[in-house]
């Protein structure tokens, strides 16, 4: 019999909580409350699970076994854990109570909890606000979502390895995008765009993996859940305060304890370094917000750590100033960089242009990967991925790859599956591996570009420049086609006949 818990029955039981807050506060906003009590009651229940093994281990000596779980990865003090939470469920301070008992587990675990700054990740919600309502049906909401989340078992032994967070957040995602408009896409990848990112920049053992916009996570994770083995660190910004402190939550749930997710602007003020300068990393990905306006222009020209050094980028469209963060964060000579960004960044002039041209004659860009329209919540627009690799050496050429009619379509989204997935990876690594000859690599699907190449189309990356997908008419029989209007012709003259008569017969004509 498997008693393990299943995703759906996560999802079904999430689903129900929702409905606590349905017409209280805006759709784009349950996630928060969801999530942190979905993190509350996981920790909780992990706490109880090892409680109760190292009582057995101590044959029931409580002393010891309280002891032992101040070694644990977490402190739960009492009045913090769920069950404590969900036994008080009809106190009329209940909101109150949640907070507090949010706050000081915060605190008991400030060094895990909280950022370099002092900022707790539960600081930005409060169960006791009168956004819930009145005080009457602000309980009555509170009792619900305890009741809900109570069906829960999230001890390790019975969720298996499973993703719950990651499971749970991509569920809430896809229910409430249309809600959360553009604001969802902001901060979370689709996992099959992730793996994709993930898999073209997979790292080796020992491995530092960054992302320096890295929303609720999710890529970072993936990215090092590519490294075999568990030697690799993983380092992660983010500007969003609340955005950051799922992040913080997801790595938890994850196990990846140590990673150091850092809350602030990365373009304005990047807080991984090491002395005056920008920490190094082997592999950094990202997916960061397209175009962004006011990103931090009127600062870029006296930026410490020289990312600009290629010209700056304008100041409605923050798209190459996260680039040339991520070029700049990459180990010179080894460093792999991967970046989702919007087709304008492949053939925009300006400065745009200036800052492309450099970095492809500086022999960087390895791979221009077009991906399907309509992948990521919020946005329909079609979207690239680039590649970076600062491990080129002699060669300069660059791969270019159109995917962007392979895709199977979905409820709400299309979606990248699993064999398009595979394609793109074979195709990218054969050329990294093998060093394809220059030229048609899959008809209408992929193509290896020369420098010189690029050169002549003035350092457009437009995939459709290099990548040729047109398909030819199907030549028209000219004389099939005019007999075959001459045989409808005669067939309607019938129809017309017939009509006559029937007309006739009604005394209707």
């Amino acid at each position: 019999m498997n008693n393990k818990v299943q995703s759906a029955d996560i999802n079904r039981i999430i689903w129900q909580a929702c409905d606590t807050f349905r017409g209280v506060i805006d759709p784009s906003q349950y996630k928060d409350y969801i999530l942190v009590m979905l993190f509350l009651k996981y920790v909780s229940d992990t706490h109880t699970e090892k409680f109760e093994q190292y009582l057995k281990k101590y044959e029931g000596n409580e002393a010891r076994a309280q002891r032992a779980m101040s070694s644990e990865r977490f402190i739960i003090p009492e009045h913090s854990h769920f069950k404590s939470l969900y036994d008080k469920r009809n106190e009329p301070n209940i909101g109150e109570l949640i907070d507090i008992g949010l706050a000081d587990l915060e605190d008991a675990n400030r060094e895990k909890l909280t950022s370099s700054d002092g900022a707790g990740i539960f600081r930005n919600i409060s169960f006791n606000s009168s956004n819930l309502g009145d005080k009457k049906d602000k309980n009555a909401r509170l009792k619900n979502l305890l009741t809900d989340y109570n069906k829960l078992d999230l001890k390790p032994s019975s969720l298996d390895g499973q993703d719950v967070l990651g499971d749970t957040y991509e569920f809430l995602i896809a229910n409430f995008a249309s809600d959360a408009g553009k604001k969802a896409g902001e901060f979370y990848t689709p996992k099959e765009v992730s793996t994709l990112l993930a898999r073209l920049t997979k790292s080796k053992p020992g491995a530092r993996i960054y992302d320096p916009t890295c929303g609720s996570a999710s890529l970072l994770i993936k990215a090092g859940q590519q490294v075999e083995g568990k030697n690799f660190s993983l380092y992660g910004q983010e500007a969003n305060g609340s955005t950051w402190a799922l992040a913080m939550m997801n790595m938890f749930l994850h196990g990846f304890d140590n990673a150091s997710i850092r809350w602030g602007d990365t373009l304005r003020n990047p807080k991984h370094t090491e002395g005056d300068n920008l920490m190094k990393f082997d592999t950094v990905v990202a997916n960061p917000p397209f175009s962004l306006d006011k990103w931090g222009h009127e600062d870029a020209e006296e930026d410490k750590y020289h990312r600009f050094n290629r010209g700056v980028p304008p100041k409605s469209k923050g798209d190459w100033a996260f680039i040339s963060h991520m070029i700049a964060s990459a180990y010179e000579a080894t460093g792999m960089v991967g970046v989702v960004v919007p087709h304008g960044v492949l053939f925009r002039g300006s400065a745009e242009g200036r800052i492309r041209k450099q970095v492809i004659e500086d022999n960087l860009l390895d791979a221009v990967i077009g991906l399907p329209a309509n992948l990521f919540f919020g946005t329909g627009i079609p979207a690239a991925i680039l590649i970076f690799n600062k491990a080129k050496e002699q060669r300069t050429d660059t791969l270019f790859i159109d995917a962007s009619e392979e895709y199977d379509s979905g409820k709400n989204q299309n979606v990248l599956a699993e064999k398009y997935i595979n394609r793109i990876v074979e195709t990218y690594y054969r050329f990294k591996a093998e060093g394809v000859s220059p030229g048609v690599v899959k008809e209408k699907y992929s193509y290896v570009a020369t420098l010189d190449e690029i050169q002549e189309n003035e350092y457009n990356l437009n995939i459709p420049r290099y990548v040729d997908t047109f398909e030819e008419e199907a030549e028209i029989d000219v004389s099939a086609v005019q007999e075959e209007i001459d045989q409808l012709e005669s067939e309607l003259l019938g129809v017309r006949e017939k009509m006559q008569g029937y007309l006739k017969e009604l005394n209707l004509n």
